[in-house]
């Protein structure tokens, strides 16, 4: 409880000391739905987190909503849940001013309410492994700018990233790569899922979380209304399951040496499905996962998954037979399912990426859209959002082009653009998860994520100037409704809120 105090004590302070009085103009990312701004100040010499605050149960305000008052003799917050009434002191985080003798918040009526229910960030740490004080602050700066969902990418080829216990194997040998891609190189296409780079012949790893560590962050998450929403992935990028357990793939000597890739790109080496313990083995991983993480929502990836080695591998063509499966890409569904199956036995939910659509699955699966067109990734069949969302399928919409924050923001001495892939921080605030999606079918869109894959983001400080401030332009994409969203204007408030960032000691990129 002390650390989570001195923690928020640390955010508040460095928030409040990037804003003058000199600033005239009232400046609140993601935008409030409604704001009416009224003369005057409410003036205080109290700490900011010991002013008293009436705060009351509004069961009329929607959920994660509020409506704020401020006048100059107080302030009042009327909410449904304590999600609101947390996203109330976070807008009045912002809105206070330092002064000579305490600090100040101009006198408004805001009302307001999100947009979409999932409002996310996605972190791998597969590729580059981040640490604890780093997710830390990311959540940090998730809540101030009400963001809910921390999309946890925490096993893939590249990297094993939990420690399950019976399972020594996966961060002896799934966590440690012989070496890694060369700062700053990039990876050639070769076709047929071949790749070159250039390695720079240091070790990694090994790097991994343990249980107390898991626990520890989904604490501290919740304490800020964010849930963590963890990915193990399968069938497929999971080359760091294979270096622990051989066994698991569809041929002999198909891993050598027995260590994580040390390349990116996509492997043809994908778990065997044919064989019954890579059902068994991701069956325990699960209900570790389900014991560590409460989220109803446990994302499986299932995508970029090539079917080379199933088509010729004797396990699974014989699963093929005995299931009538007619086609090989079958294979994915079929395990898709069982796994689906399993965890709503746990009572969750699976969550994967757009490719886990493409065969019979359950309706309660839900999808993450990235492609843009079927030649990307393993180039096997795309289901859009359009027609996803007309099938039943609730989705959260993340095309690459547009919510891939890895990607360069197209400013000025960039020294931390690594991929030929553009960004700008103007096309990230145009994105709509809408776009596309009949009236009727809207229903179905949960929401986007800000996208941070971490081929080319090496440490805590490229993380964070790939997120900011564009992560502040998804915040207001998913909180603000559309008719309220204006870039001129949020380039305005970025202005501030990026000031607001370095204060707090975040390496955030320029605007432009």
């Amino acid at each position: 409880m002390g650390r989570k105090c001195n923690r928020l004590n640390v955010v508040t302070m460095a928030a409040l000391c990037a804003i003058s009085t000199a600033c005239a103009e009232v400046s609140v990312i993601p935008a409030p739905r409604e704001i009416k701004e009224n003369p005057g100040f409410f003036e205080s010499q109290k700490g900011f987190d010991v002013v008293p605050i009436s705060s009351l149960k509004d069961s009329s305000i929607p959920k994660e909503g509020y409506a704020l008052a401020v006048t100059m003799d107080g302030i009042r917050v009327r909410s449904s849940d304590a999600a609101g009434e947390f996203y109330a002191r976070q807008t009045l985080l912002q809105l206070a001013e330092k002064t000579k003798n305490g600090w100040r918040c101009p006198c408004v009526e805001i009302v307001d309410s999100p947009a979409y229910l999932w409002r996310g960030v996605l972190i791998d740490e597969s590729r580059h492994f981040m640490g604890k004080e780093t997710i830390k602050q990311t959540l940090d700066l998730m809540a101030y700018h009400k963001l809910n969902r921390l999309h946890w990418h925490l096993t893939d080829d590249q990297g094993w990233r939990i420690d399950v216990p019976g399972m020594p194997e996966l961060v002896q040998y799934g966590s440690v790569r012989a070496e890694s891609p060369k700062h700053g190189a990039r990876l050639r296409h070769l076709g047929e899922f071949r790749y070159e780079i250039e390695h720079n012949g240091i070790p990694y790893g090994p790097f991994f979380y343990t249980r107390a560590d898991l626990e520890e962050i989904v604490a501290y998450a919740a304490e800020r209304h964010v849930e963590v929403v963890p990915e193990i992935e399968l069938p497929g990028h999971s080359y760091g399951v294979l270096a622990a357990y051989p066994e698991l793939a569809c041929g002999p000597n198909a891993v050598n040496p027995r260590l994580a890739l040390s390349e990116w790109g996509i492997s043809t080496n994908v778990c065997c499905v044919g064989n019954d313990k890579t059902l068994r083995f991701f069956e325990k991983v699960l209900d570790y996962v389900c014991e560590v993480f409460p989220s109803k929502v446990i994302h499986i990836g299932g995508d970029e998954c090539p079917r080379v080695m199933w088509e010729r591998c004797s396990r699974c063509q014989a699963r093929m037979k005995a299931e009538g499966l007619a086609k090989v890409g079958e294979l994915q569904s079929w395990i898709t399912r069982k796994m689906a199956d399993y965890l709503a036995m746990k009572g969750r939910r699976i969550m994967g990426w757009d490719e886990i659509l493409a065969g019979d699955v359950p309706s309660s699966a839900i999808g993450q859209s990235w492609r843009t067109q079927a030649e990307n990734g393993a180039k096997t069949e795309l289901v859009g959002t359009a027609a996803a969302v007309a099938r039943g399928f609730d989705m959260v919409v993340t095309p690459h082009t547009e919510c891939y924050y890895a990607y360069g923001a197209q400013i000025a001495d960039d020294p931390f653009q690594y991929s030929a892939d553009i960004l700008p921080l103007s096309r990230a605030y145009a994105f709509d998860p809408m776009k596309g999606v009949p009236a009727e079918f809207r229903k179905h869109i949960l929401g986007s994520e800000a996208c941070c894959w971490t081929e080319y983001v090496w440490n805590e400080y490229d993380l964070a100037w790939k997120l900011w401030p564009r992560t502040c332009a998804m915040s207001e994409i998913l909180w603000t409704a559309p008719a309220k969203r204006d870039f001129a204007d949020f380039e305005r408030r970025a202005a501030i809120g990026r000031r607001r960032l370095i204060s707090m000691g975040v390496n955030c990129a320029p605007l432009k």
